[in-house]
């Protein structure tokens, strides 16, 4: 499987991550659900079903633990069967950006917080800063959504 990304500085630390951390599927994206690099994943349909579940379930997240204990969750974690993911907030200056990591008994929980942190530690010494000049969504960004969406539901 390839590593793809959409913004050159991610390549480096995302090819760590995955090869450290023997994770099988590995997806950075922004907050919105803009991917900015993935690994592992054969069709770009899934890639973009993955950083809308994951967007969302970050941010729902995130507003429970508010709700819950004041502040948000941080990391999350669910074993399968066979699979376990870990979904994680990246912080950079100005913002944060949000990991998804799939893996299985090749690699452990362990293994995997361990090269989170070096992961997150690199990728904010080289991540441009966040803008609030920047617009964070293109502009075919909704026509593109619902068009995903409507494949994601079979109404395409």
């Amino acid at each position: 499987m390839r590593l793809t990304v959409a913004a050159s500085w991610v390549e480096s630390p995302l090819k760590a991550f995955v090869d450290d951390g023997r994770v099988r599927l590995a997806i950075l994206l922004h907050s919105s659900g803009q991917v900015l690099g993935q690994f592992g994943f054969a069709r770009s349909v899934d890639v973009m079903t993955a950083c809308a579940l994951a967007a969302a379930t970050a941010a729902s997240s995130a507003e429970l633990g508010r709700l819950i204990d004041g502040r948000p969750f941080n990391a999350m974690h669910y074993v399968g069967v066979t699979q376990q993911i870990f979904l994680a907030p990246v912080p950079i200056e100005g913002g944060k950006l949000v990991l998804l990591a799939v893996f299985d008994e090749d690699s452990s929980l362990g293994l995997v917080q361990l090269f989170f942190q070096e992961f997150c530690a690199t990728v904010k010494a080289i991540a441009p800063a966040a803008s609030a000049g920047e617009p964070a969504l293109d502009a075919d960004f909704e026509r593109e959504l619902n068009r995903n969406l409507a494949v994601m539901f079979g109404r395409a």
